[in-house]
């Protein structure tokens, strides 16, 4: 006999693929648990991330939300006290502002200030704002040279800096931004910003923030950054902060720019705000001796 064909309900066959598919996903936390078990909890952050010397720094990266931790609780002099564990000489904050209304500024400046050493970068349009959409910018020491805003395409609004900066270092352009929700206009954004980088002189760059893009590969949204940045890594988890498992929040440079790169994980900052902040290391002279390097090369190639 003709063996019997089985049809399975395509609603059925849809029901078992989305169970398979979330199987894999509890799999895959359950590893990152036993793993993050095993390191023990509350432990302090790794000192991996430190400036060597005058010719390097430390830039961080910080989605605060708002000031409101995952306790609910509102408490800019809390987000304060993280950024001061970071000990960086740049950061970069995401949500400082109110979103709708007026766009009034949410962090403490004076804790900042005293606990942190660092000072707010003037670029809210609000006389009582902290940043460009949200965006906010502080330093510890060096000179703003130059400021754009940039409002990035997209059905809600996003922002992001464009800023260089004289830093006791070097040259360095800085790019701050808070990419959308929606993978196209993330696409949109990420083309907004390669058009603004490429005017003004040619320094090193460094593109900081929270680019919300989690999906790897081909469907990333952020694969035109490449041909300038290079690899795009994805193996720092900074969402959600009481369980991290996806890399959110960004600091990707020029060649030879970002030496070391680690995911703060205070148990402070794993209450503070739904992020944990992502601080990296950049050394100016090896990304300026990268393009030297690069322009030989062309030169080379052009007189051959």
């Amino acid at each position: 006999m003709p063996k019997r064909r089985t049809f399975l309900d395509p609603v059925l066959l849809a029901r078992l693929r989305r169970k398979s598919r979330f199987t894999a996903l509890k799999a895959r936390l359950r590893t990152r648990l036993q793993a993050m078990q095993s390191a023990g909890t509350g432990r302090a952050p790794k000192n991996d991330v430190k400036a060597n010397g005058d010719h390097e720094l430390v830039v961080a990266s910080y989605n605060v939300h708002k000031c409101i931790g995952i306790d609910g609780r509102f408490d800019p002099a809390r987000i304060a006290s993280v950024i001061a564990e970071l000990g960086a000489d740049v950061v970069a904050i995401q949500e400082a502002d109110k979103r709708f209304g007026r766009r009034s500024g949410l962090l403490d400046i004076k804790t900042l200030e005293r606990e942190a050493g660092l000072t707010l970068i003037q670029t809210s349009e609000e006389t009582d704002g902290h940043g460009w959409h949200g965006n906010a910018l502080f330093l510890r020491r060096g000179e703003v040279r130059d400021m754009r805003r940039l409002a990035l395409p997209s059905a809600e609004p996003r922002g992001a800096l464009v800023v260089d900066l004289e830093l006791p270092a070097g040259p360095l352009r800085l790019v701050a931004a808070h990419l959308g929700l929606l993978r196209r206009s993330r696409r949109w954004q990420v083309r907004s910003i390669l058009d603004a980088i490429e005017q003004g002189p040619r320094v090193p760059i460094l593109l900081v923030g929270d680019l919300n893009e989690w999906r790897p590969g081909s469907k990333s949204s952020l694969l035109e950054l490449k041909p300038v940045f290079g690899p795009l890594s994805q193996n720092h988890f900074s969402f959600p902060s009481y369980f991290p498992f996806i890399a959110l929040d960004r600091v990707i440079g020029s060649p030879g720019l970002v030496t070391a790169m680690q995911v703060h994980d205070s148990a402070l900052a794993k209450v503070a705000s739904d992020h944990l902040p992502l601080k990296a290391t950049i050394d100016i002279a090896a990304a300026l001796r990268e393009m030297r390097g690069l322009d030989d090369l062309v030169l080379n190639e052009v007189g051959s």
